[in-house]
């Protein structure tokens, strides 16, 4: 597990995680996954479409996760919005 990840959800975040700290994880796990701290310029562009779109994925977990005691009841704020993104179907997904 990537260290700088941290969990984004409440209790874990006091307040509600902005699209900022999805944005930084979501880099994370790319940096992690792909390698690279930094893509070289060939790269550039599918590091950062990766990063929209986990970014994406994140708003849309966090955004519609029920959070038990929370009186918001999930954690992405109403005003945020996701980066629009191609949907592409999961590879190799097994389903649990």
């Amino acid at each position: 597990m990537c260290r700088s990840i941290k969990t984004l959800r409440p209790p874990a975040l006091p307040e509600e995680a902005t699209e900022e700290d999805m944005r930084a994880a979501a880099l994370q796990y790319v940096r992690k996954v792909s390698g690279f701290r930094a893509p070289a310029a060939h790269n550039r562009e599918v590091f950062d479409r990766a990063v929209d779109e986990i970014t994406a994925a994140t708003m849309k977990l966090l955004g519609g996760l029920e959070i038990r005691g929370s009186a918001h009841g999930h954690a992405v704020p109403a005003h945020a919005s996701a980066p629009a993104v191609d949907a592409a179907p999961a590879r190799g997904a097994s389903g649990g």
